[in-house]
Formats: C-alpha cells, structure tokens, sequence
C-alpha cells in the first residue's frame, strides 16, 4: 500500500482519480433489466484517454516476467484496485459517520478487499448484514451493498417507508455489486423511494483466490442462466474477460462450447472492437482461453470428490477462498477460519492429492518437522539464537497449519465412515460405466428411505437419469414419489425445476432413437418402422452420456489396478474411475487446435462450439504464453475439475488459469435448484 501512495504522490495522481478512472473502465455500457427489459440508454462509458491513464497505473504498478505469470498483474492489482473503487466511490464517502447494511454473500468478499480497519477509516460507523430482521440503527445516514435482486430493493423501500411513517429523514445511499439494473431502479420507483435514495455501484468483478484462480463470485450466475434463461450475468462475465485482456494483451486462440459461451465471446469481441486501436500490436501473454458451459458437463460437478481440497469444500464449505474449523479440528473452544491457498505450504502439497495419500503425507511431514525441532539439541548459543530469529517461527507456523489439516482429515473419516462413502463411491462409479444399473437404482431408493440427506438423494437421483440419458417412466415415478413421501411434498417444485434444467428428466417413449434405428427405418415400411423402433425401446436405453464417453475415453480401462500414488491420466481425481467429461474436452481441443475430428462429440453436446486461432499471428506471440491457457467456467467449477486441470498442465507442458463465476459442488448444484431452502 506504502508503495501505492507513493507512486501516486509522485505521479501527482490521487486514488481518487484512479478510482474514477477505473469506474469509467468498468461501467456496464449495455445495462439489462432482471426481466429482459431495455434499461435506458447511459452515456459513452469509457473514453481513451482514461483507459490509458488506468493502464499506464496498472504497468507501473508491478513489474511482470512472462513465464512467471501467477496471476501477478491481477493478484497484486485487484485487492488494491477493488479497494480504491469501492472506498472512492460517492457510496462510501458521504460526508459524516454512517451505517453499512451488506448482504450475506458479499461479506466474504468484501473482507477480501477492505477490511473493517479500513472502512472504519472512510466513518463507517456500524456494520450490518441485510435480512428479514427490524432495523435498530440510530445513524442519520445509511448505505446498503447489496446485490441487483428485486428482494433487497423491497427490503430497502420497506425501511425507508418505515422511516417515512415514523417522520424521520435521513440519507440513503444503494451501492449495487458488480452492477445495477434498470429493473431495481423500477422497483424503488414503484415502492416510492426512489426520489429518497441515490445509487452507485460497485464494479466488483475479478477477486483473486488463489494464484491460478479468480472468481467472480457470483454463485446466482448457475440459477440465473440454466434455470431461468436469463442473462443480465453475460454482460458481467464479458467485461471481466475484457478487463483481463487489457491486462495481458490480445488472446492469440479462442475456443469454446455452450449457448452461454458463446454470447459470452460475441459480447467480448464487441467491446473489444470498439477500442481495437488500443491493444493492436500488443504482444499476447496469454496463448489460449477456453469457455465452457457447465451444462455441457453435469455430470462431473455430481460426482463426490475425492481429492483434499475437493473434500473440504464438500465437508466444510470453502467460501472465498477460506474454510471455518470448528473446535473439533482446532482442539479449542472456539472456531478458526483459515485461508487456503499456496501460501498454505502444508495445504500446497496435498490440496490437489487423492485422499487416500493425504494421511501417508501429513505423517511423514509431522516426522519431518519434529527432526527440525530436534536439531535444537546440541547447539550453543550463537547457533541457538540463529535458529530462534530464524527458523522457529517458520516451524511454528508449519506446526499449526500441520495440526488444523490432520484435524481436519480425521473429522473428513469420521463423517464419511458415517455416511458409508465407500459404498456410495461404488455406486457412483457403477452409474458411470453403465453396469449394474438395477442395484444402483435400489441404493438410492434405499437412501430415500433412511432419510440420510434430501440433497444428497436427489444427486445421486440426477446422475442416475444423466447417465442414462433420462430415467424410464416405472423408476422415474417411484423415485419421485418415495422422495416426496420421505422428505415432504414442498420439494415437488424442485423436481419441476430439475427438469427444465436437464438434470432429472423422464424417457418419453420415441426420444431414445439413436442414429441406427433412424438410419434402418429409412429402409422398411412405417409399420415394420414401428415393430423396430418397439424393439429398440425394449432394448437398454444408450444415452448421450454414454455415447460421449466411449468416443472420448472417459473410462480409464480395467486392464490393471490404478495406482493413486502415481496416477497415469486425470482419472486419479475420482479414484481412476473416470476422467471429468470438461477437463477432457479441454484437452482434446487443445491438442487439435480446435474441433476437427470431435463431430460426433460436438453433435452429442448439442453444438454450439467455436473456435477462432490465429487471431494474433505467431510471431508476435512469445512461444512461453502459447502454453498459457486461460479457462473460464460458466455456471461454476469444481475443485476436483481445477486439479485434474492441473495434473494435466504438469504432463502436457501447459499452464492453467481458472476464471469461474463461482467454486461449486453437488451441493451448491443441488441447492440451486432446489425451491426449500434450509
């Protein structure tokens, strides 16, 4: 920060001004209401002028060696930059002390950037978290950051009303983040405030999470788009990857597949051209990007991790990037919440491990640290004090972090003993090569009836019916309705919601043709047609699943035992049960350059690819940056995705980054969709 100001102070250039500049960066020039509707035409958004005192700011700020990207430009940058936007803006600086409401899931974020130190220092005075809660606040000023959602502006209208009835004034200011939408200014017109309130927003876009990951932390992207078809985030996502190649430079190669990649690119490239002149001849630091929709691969994100860092979020709910230990891990009586990330050395060396090496790991790690301590012996005094100002606090911190991930992997065994995992992993895996379909059914029909999670049955019921390209009508209707029984008829809407979603659907009689029977029934008569097509259907069902998995390879063959110590392929991320279906195509696009000879894989995933190389001749490329690969997930990634990505980086000579809207799990999928909330 001590070298932010100065540099500023000697540049004559005050975080003010930077946090204007960026602000003009990142408005929202094509603002989309929550309901589809036009918002109202805004002014130019950015200018040049603006744009290059931002990225003259930017380059100045960290000094940059390609090959050694780690996201240095944007880890260095965004806390900072994000931090001045937000305590810069005319939300913040009302003159006077005044209360901050915040919603839920912006604290965690938040915290990541200005903390309560630094906003206690721009006179916010009490902090509080937005909720069906009365509002006790004695300030004559009041700010909300809150996100653009129809229910926070009537949380706000109702407050002010309140105030209203109650003959008191006071300031109110509405901070949206990462954009607000001409549907929530409609809102507060109706409500009668919005003459009461002033607005802003907050263009929170990219948050670092760890040296190869950013989030946008925008887990309502999932809902938003895959359920409900709406698309106010796409603008959102564009505007990031815009940011990100005002950073790094022109994308040499460009891939992707998915509706929602796609308008994702086409909304990219519209920016981009509109200032083509300002990034033209600059040479790529980043070779490839890869957009993915997470519809394209359900089923990966509900399989049950079984790499460290994936079972943590699947235990504890990493959030931000941080985990709370209760006192069970933390062996006191209160609970830590502690950051994973690389700098987490003990973490570092086991967050991407199958779990099965972990504890072999922390062992040796622990036989290791004592021999360091035991070196203490025998020294005199000179050596003494140069192992205490030197190395003890390293030791020390070592020890703790140590403590917390052993703690941690025992409460991981005794809540998966609990829960019987190895049972449930074998079902899983037997769902996913297609054998034993009958026993499985009647494992998940026997977890509904012990009532061992709603969220959980209703996974596995969805990997059942993705597997199989749908469930038939006899098991579609008894599962459902033993659910219903066991868990309540209010999670009816959920079903309604999993099947517009393509997550939990029904066969309907005449959709299971495959190509064969088409292509046979060309060559009879109608009625010899429908004898064969009767006889098809009689036949097990062979669904699209199944079709992409055995053109891709996605299940590793059984020729011998799968050694995890030394894993072969990225299949080690689910037991080498099965290679994720996103990390695989990723692969294969890559290695081809594009989608030649992927066809028949493209026209099972429903279409909807692109590929644009070249867009910056080779020669003008470093040869270190074509061998940096930016993804980006839309809809959200798994930790079990990041690591077999990872895996695949270190035995193909590639570098990944990961641009997600959010982290996600079977869980967080599930809850999603999910119409009861907990």
């Amino acid at each position: 920060m001590n070298i932010l100001i100065l540099f500023f102070v000697k540049n004559e250039m005050t975080f003010k001004d930077l946090g204007k500049s960026s602000k003009v960066l990142l408005r929202d020039h094509k603002n989309r209401s929550l309901c589809g509707v036009q918002a109202e035409k805004e002014k130019k958004w950015r200018t040049k002028k603006s744009h290059q005192l931002l990225q003259k700011h930017l380059n100045a700020i960290v000094s940059f060696s390609l090959g050694h990207i780690d996201l240095l430009k944007v880890r260095r940058i965004m806390p900072h930059f994000l931090q001045v936007n937000f305590t810069n803006s005319k939300a913040v600086k009302l003159p006077g002390k005044k209360d901050l409401f915040i919603e839920a899931d912006l604290m965690s974020p938040l915290d990541r950037i200005a903390n309560v130190s630094i906003l206690k220092q721009h006179e916010v005075d009490k902090l509080y978290k937005v909720e069906n809660k009365p509002v006790f606040s004695t300030s004559e000023q009041l700010c909300f950051l809150v996100r653009p959602r129809i229910k926070n502006m009537r949380y706000i209208a109702n407050l002010v009303n309140t105030d209203k009835m109650a003959g008191r004034t006071r300031r109110y200011k509405v901070i949206f983040s990462p954009q607000k939408f001409y549907a929530c200014e409609m809102v507060l017109e109706e409500e009668g405030i919005y003459g009461d309130v002033s607005c802003d927003e907050w263009a929170f876009s990219l948050l670092p999470l760890d040296v190869d990951l950013l989030s946008m932390e925008l887990p309502e992207f999932f809902r938003d788009y895959f359920l409900e078809g709406n698309q106010r985030w796409i603008n959102t996502v564009a505007q990031a990857l815009h940011l990100l190649s005002n950073l790094y430079g022109p994308f040499a190669n460009c891939y992707g597949i998915g509706r929602c990649a796609k308008m994702v690119y086409e909304m990219w490239k519209e920016l981009e051209e509109e200032e083509e002149g300002e990034i033209k001849g600059r040479k790529p630091e980043i070779g490839h990007i890869f957009l993915l929709d997470r519809d394209v691969d359900f089923v990966t994100a509900l399989c049950s991790q079984v790499v460290y860092e994936g079972l943590v979020d699947d235990t504890f709910r990493i959030k931000c990037g941080s985990v709370d230990f209760g006192p069970d891990i933390t062996s006191s009586d209160k609970s830590l919440k502690v950051l994973l990330n690389a700098q987490d050395k003990v973490f570092n060396e086991i967050r991407n491990e199958h779990f099965s090496n972990v504890f072999g790991f922390l062992s040796q790690k622990a036989r290791n640290l004592q021999a360091q301590y035991d070196r203490r012996r025998g020294m005199d005094i000179k050596q003494m004090k140069n192992f205490v100002s030197q190395e003890l606090k390293g030791l020390k911190q070592e020890h703790r972090l140590l403590s917390l991930h052993i703690g941690a992997c025992e409460s991981i065994m005794k809540k998966k003993t609990k829960q019987d995992f190895q049972e449930l992993i074998k079902t899983e895996h037997a769902l996913l090569e297609g054998f034993n379909i009958r026993e499985s059914t009647n494992y998940i029909e026997e977890h509904i009836d012990r009532q061992v999670s709603p969220i959980e049955s209703l996974r596995l019921m969805c990997l059942l019916s993705i597997t199989e390209n749908g469930l038939v009508s006899k098991d579609y209707r008894s599962l459902k309705t033993q659910y219903l029984q066991s868990y309540g008829p209010e999670h009816l809407l959920t079903f309604s919601n999993l099947r517009r979603a393509g997550l939990l659907t029904e066969q309907v009689p005449g959709d299971t043709l495959t190509a064969v029977e088409n292509k046979m029934s060309k060559l009879v008569t109608d009625k010899a047609a429908g004898k064969l097509t009767d006889a098809f259907n009689s036949l097990a069902k062979r669904s699209n699943f199944r079709g992409i998995s055995k053109k891709l390879g996605l299940i590793p063959r059984g020729d011998s035992e799968y050694d995890l110590k030394v894993p072969r392929d990225m299949a080690y991320v689910f037991s080498g049960a099965y290679v994720p279906l996103s990390c695989r195509i990723i692969e294969q696009v890559l290695e081809r350059r594009g989608w030649l000879g992927l066809e028949e894989v493209v026209r099972l995933l429903n279409g909807n690819e692109f590929a644009v190389t070249d867009m910056v001749p080779e020669e003008n490329a470093p040869s270190d940056s074509l061998r940096l690969v930016l993804v980006i997930f839309l809809g959200g990634c798994t930790f079990s995705e990041i690591s077999a990505l990872r895996f695949l980086g270190r035995e193909r000579g590639y570098r990944f980054i990961f641009l997600t809207t959010a982290v996600t799990n079977s869980a967080r999928l599930m809850e999603a969709m999910s119409e009861v909330k907990t």
